[in-house]
């Protein structure tokens, strides 16, 4: 879908951070309708842009960007290289304003609250003309008491918002340094070095990374209401959970409120189990005119569990809170959440210490992927969309997201899907990668803006992790940038900037956690060792590797590497076609064309030469552009398919696999399996198979392959590994079968093979080994082993494949036949867009795959527009020998 489809406002409010709780004796008014923008009048860019200083619709939540689209006075911010006439917008100041009316009735009440969910991001927040509050923050929420500037009838709301550039700049520039930041400008708005994204609560990715584009937004992003109360204001209630196992939850209700005056009160809590079943507790209160703090202790016999995706149930209780004073109910909350245990074990072994996850006393070899925002701009996200990313995730055989530290922290209808998925969350700290301000003010500021997080997301048994940061940590020891910084200050100043980097991330965020979430774990930086030692190794915590792409070094060393847990590792590639021409023109089809260099933001632009390296050296030279689309993905695919594998099969030596990256926030070239407008590329296909629960993973080093069965079961089994070996041409050359058993919750070695041994004289670069696990008759994994780079063998040219759909039941089917080995095979049908079962595969001699097509799509039309295409396609004649 092209990229101005994504702006859906009237489901906007499933996306934002609206609290979950209901007050019987209290009034919300919504203030997100009728607001108005514009250009600041003393705004220094009314010079060339007159005609924007006149008050026009807003939408809220929303930014000032995609403001503009919607009037018509900016093209979309994702085509061609639009992005770099569209910087002016950051760097300018504009205006929100909202006339609202306020009923007698409200101004009865003992209190009137203005409630913003969330400001992006400094803004001077003024009511009837009176200013009330200077916001700081983009991910906090802002309540001000009101009652006293308002009046009966209309009354004005007026936000003044500052661009962050041209707010904190001129202060930088005067400072004797500047912390060492992510990524420069590519446009000139700040001078190299002088990055002030570090300074400000904002997600740093919209001042650039080098998967997405500079779009320094400014607006209200999250909703606004006016809150009136007298008795009392439910604040927050959480199902604490310290101790819980099959046989019994010790839990607590907590809940905080707010009283109008003091006096007895009576709370309540009742709750439904997964299976209809229920159960109630109550308790007489003394509430303090003020802020109170209750606590419930209760118990649950044995309870129904919540468990990741393909260890048991996502069972979710409901749990319904009323706090009332004789028959009066003062306030009324309801919460979903699981029951389960989370740990973060770390064992001393024979490998060093390990980091592994266990859930209800189950260690879980955590799939799955990093995770960035989902848009540029956030408000333009709908809940389907969400929907579609996290499913995508569970059918691709995850069981983990990592959410990246560099972005905003997502919807409370992100985390109920995730719980509703089994999907766990590795939940950053929204700090990523820069090196952070020492100063209390910024520790403060941050502090709240953690407790407020933790508390609105703490009752979602999805997130399993708090981890205070991304990179920071390592980068500061490690990244040539930051150790010229270090070079370049005094050591006093060099010991301050690390003991404010130790304070916020070993102690102020620990403690926010500690003190709201202590059922789960924190971890102070990923990579890192928790502060216990150096960051970033491969015998202790979790560890990221990027010698592999950023350091060009081949593929193949992923097998060099064995580290606890690989929580970042990946290679580029392209999206499919039909989304690289949603942004770009016929004549900028060319890898390093402007445009698509506009889109790549690797390396300023040079990501596509990396690419070709990597193309070049593994498969040959691409026949064209499409080509090199193709072969970008096949190459990213089974490259990290090797990687993830090989961390598969050394468990429990390595307890986790989680790619960078699952998905994009703007259509074009980057780390992603997921294209910005859902499509799946190879590398999701793949994924599928290579964190399918049972995996057959053939680990081939100098000759030598060892052959590893791979099962998350919590049982252990017994099979058959069959053995073929077949020449290319469709001869079956050798086969063999033996039992084997595989271990619960393990990766056994099953065989060893030499290549002597496989191939039986034949030539390495015409054969192909497949080995196949066969339990009651079905091949539960599956896996194919070549003897060389894929530009070393000798595949046919013409493979002979064919197709032919029929029906099976409501379902279209196509299957597709090869006569000769065919590799890669990946099945397009152009700008109609399907989803289907399998793609992106190898197909033995004489084998089939049946594959089911779901689209919207006329069937004929599809039949018409299908295309197939494998390696050989792909690459110039005389590439390969």
């Amino acid at each position: 879908m092209p990229s101005l489809t994504r702006l859906s406002t009237g489901l906007l409010a499933a996306l934002t951070f609206a609290p979950a709780i209901t007050w019987a004796a209290a009034t919300i008014t919504p203030l997100n309708d009728g607001w108005q923008f514009r250009l600041s009048p003393d705004a220094a860019q009314v010079a060339q842009h007159p005609d924007l200083t006149g008050w026009t619709p807003a939408h809220v939540p929303g930014s000032v960007q995609t403001d503009l689209l919607t009037t018509g006075n900016i093209g979309d911010p994702f085509y061609r290289d639009n992005e770099a006439q569209l910087q002016w917008i950051g760097l300018a100041d504009w205006d929100y304003q909202l006339s609202f009316n306020v009923d007698a009735a409200t101004l009865k009440q003992d209190h009137v609250e203005l409630v913003f969910d969330g400001v992006d991001t400094f803004a001077d927040v003024i009511v009837n003309d009176k200013p009330l509050l200077k916001t700081g923050n983009m991910f906090r929420r802002w309540r001000i008491p009101v009652k006293k500037v308002l009046h009966a009838g209309s009354n004005t709301l007026t936000l003044r918002l500052h661009s962050p550039i041209a707010k904190l700049q001129p202060w930088l520039l005067m400072q004797p340094y500047a912390l060492p930041g992510e990524f420069d400008s590519a446009f000139g708005d700040e001078p190299k070095g002088k990055q002030t994204s570090n300074y400000v609560r904002k997600a740093n990715y919209q001042y650039g990374w080098d998967w997405g584009p500079r779009f320094v937004t400014l607006g209200i992003w999250q909703p606004v209401r006016l809150e009136s109360w007298t008795d009392a204001r439910l604040e927050d209630v959480h199902i604490a959970q310290p101790h819980v196992d099959a046989d019994h939850a010790q839990l607590a209700a907590e809940v905080s409120l707010q009283a109008g005056k003091a006096g007895p009160a009576h709370v309540t809590v009742n709750w439904t189990a997964p299976d209809g079943s229920q159960g109630e507790t109550a308790q007489d209160v003394t509430l303090k005119a003020g802020d109170n703090t209750l606590s419930l202790p209760f118990a649950i016999a044995h309870p129904d569990r919540w468990w990741p995706v393909g260890y048991g149930k996502q069972n979710l209780y409901r749990f319904h809170v009323d706090v009332t004073r004789g028959t009066d109910t003062l306030a009324s909350a309801d919460r979903n959440t699981g029951l389960r245990s989370v740990e973060l074990r770390r064992d001393h072994d024979q490998w060093g210490r390990g980091f592994a996850f266990v859930v209800n006393g189950v260690p879980i070899f955590a799939k799955g992927a990093d995770l960035i925002p989902t848009d540029s701009f956030p408000e333009r996200t709908t809940p389907e969309q969400l929907k579609q990313l996290l499913t995508s995730a569970r059918d691709g055989n995850m069981n983990m997201l990592r959410m990246w530290g560099g972005g905003y922290y997502q919807s409370d209808a992100f985390y109920d899907l995730a719980d509703q998925l089994g999907i766990m969350i590795w939940q950053d700290f929204m700090f990523g990668g820069a090196i952070t301000p020492y100063d209390h003010e910024f520790l403060g500021n941050s502090r709240v803006e953690a407790e407020e997080q933790v508390r609105r997301l703490r009752n979602h048994p999805s997130i399993v992790l708090w981890c205070g940061n991304n990179e920071v940590q390592t980068g500061w020891e490690s990244w040539p940038d930051r150790l010229d910084f270090r070079k370049s200050i005094s050591d006093a100043e060099r010991q301050r900037i690390e003991s404010g980097m130790t304070e916020l991330f070993g102690h102020t965020l620990r403690e926010v956690v500690k003190n709201n979430d202590p059922d789960v774990p924190y971890w102070a930086s990923s990579p890192s060792t928790d502060f216990d030692g150096e960051a970033n190794v491969l015998n202790d915590g979790d560890y990221h590797y990027w010698k592999v792409w950023s350091g060009s070094e081949p593929i193949e060393h992923y097998l060099d590497i064995t580290p606890r847990f690989q929580s970042e590792y990946g290679l580029q590639s392209f999206p499919v076609m039909s989304t690289i021409e949603s942004f770009a023109t016929p004549a900028d089809m060319a890898p390093n064309s402007p445009v698509m260099r506009a889109h790549q933001k690797f390396a300023n632009g040079n990501g596509n030469d990396r690419l070709l390296l990597y193309i070049r050296g593994n498969y040959g030279e691409p026949k064209d552009f499409a080509s090199f689309v193709y072969l970008s993905q096949l190459m990213q695919a089974e490259g990290i398919e090797l990687a993830a594998e090989h961390l598969r099969s050394a468990r429990p030596q390595s307890m986790g696999s989680l790619y960078w990256q699952l998905n994009d926030v703007w259509p074009g070239p980057s780390w992603s399996s997921i294209d910005y407008n859902g499509r799946w590329k190879a590398l999701q296909f793949h994924a599928r198979r290579f964190y399918a629960p049972v995996d057959v993973v053939p680990i081939r080093r100098d000759g030598q392959t060892t052959l590893h069965l791979v099962s998350d079961r919590t049982e252990p089994f017994k099979a058959t590994l069959r053995t073929r070996v077949y020449d290319m041409a469709g001869k079956l050359l050798h086969e063999s079968s033996k039992p084997v058993d595989a271990a619960a919750l393990g990766s056994t070695s099953v065989a060893e093979y030499s290549d002597a041994d496989l191939l039986h004289g034949a030539k390495p670069a015409q054969t192909v080994a497949a080995f196949d696990v066969i339990e009651d008759d079905n091949v539960v994994a599956h896996h194919l082993l070549y003897f060389g780079l894929a530009k070393t063998l000798d595949l046919p040219r013409q493979p002979g494949l064919s197709t032919a759909w029929h029906s099976d039941g409501d379902k279209t089917v196509l299957r597709i036949s090869t006569k000769k080995l065919a590799r890669g095979v990946w099945i397009d049908f152009g700008k109609l867009d399907a989803t289907l079962s399998n793609n992106a595969f190898d197909l033995l001699p004489g084998e089939h795959v049946d594959i089911t097509v779901d689209s919207k799509a006329d069937p004929a039309a599809l039949k018409a527009a299908l295309k197939l295409t494998s390696l050989v396609d792909a690459v110039k004649p005389g590439a390969t020998p």
